[in-house]
């Protein structure tokens, strides 16, 4: 499963309020979703955090999003730590990152890399589009031949090649866009939009989100007659 966690800004303008705010807002929706999450039995996890392109943002908004990230990293480690949650970041390219946030984000990696009751993805400087090129320069560099080239042998030179297909993606605030995120792992997701801004995203909505995947039918491209999934294939 994975959120694209939309509206912080929003949130933040309808109660006339900095989009700082919005942004703070976020925090307890991200740790409510990661409880609810496992509480579900979901083991595979991404939040959209920060993209390539948020870099576009004005200097000062970008600041305070690199300073509460790294006060987020810090506050939370510990009770990651023990819900057995490993920890990864996808993108961290960027020189722009703060040495420090990267130094915290290292740290959380290292402590959290031998847990296995969930894999929580954040995607930070993450760009789909980057990604796949990444994966073309590294077929390249491995002198693959033309013809040994294939969907199974590409995904295994993207970054965290280990991670699954995603399932379920959430995109809340109501819009209806991919942003670039996760291009090649979200081929065949079920999209879901709430309306509902992610600083208010809380774990009864994303229970009715898994409630709108589980009725959905997955053809896969197919012609058969499709069956509704019963929600066992969400990681």
């Amino acid at each position: 499963m994975a959120c694209v966690m939309d509206g912080n800004g929003r949130w933040a303008a309808q109660r006339s309020l900095s989009r700082t705010a919005g942004h703070e807002a976020a925090e307890a929706a991200v740790i409510d979703v990661i409880e609810a999450a496992r509480s579900a039995g979901i083991t595979w996890l991404s939040l959209y955090a920060f993209s390539t392109e948020n870099w576009r943002r004005p200097a000062g908004e970008v600041d305070i999003l690199m300073r509460l990230v790294r006060r987020t990293i810090r506050k939370h480690a510990p009770a990651l730590h023990a819900r057995g949650v490993r920890c990864r970041f996808l993108g961290m390219a960027d020189p722009r990152i703060p040495p420090s946030l990267a130094q915290d984000i290292t740290d959380l990696m290292t402590l959290t890399s031998d847990n296995r009751q969930m894999t929580l993805t954040i995607a930070f400087d993450h760009g789909g589009r980057r990604d796949i090129v990444e994966a073309a320069r590294s077929l390249i560099r491995a002198a693959v031949p033309a013809e040994q080239v294939t969907e199974a042998t590409f995904a295994r030179h993207l970054p965290y090649s280990d991670t699954p297909d995603v399932d379920l993606v959430i995109r809340t605030s109501g819009e209806q866009r991919i942003s670039n995120f996760m291009l090649w792992q979200v081929a065949y997701a079920e999209w879901v939009f709430p309306q509902v801004l992610w600083p208010d995203f809380r774990a009864t909505h994303l229970w009715e989100c898994l409630d709108a995947y589980r009725r959905r039918q997955r053809r896969f491209g197919d012609v058969r007659q499709p069956t509704a999934t019963t929600g066992e294939g969400l990681r």
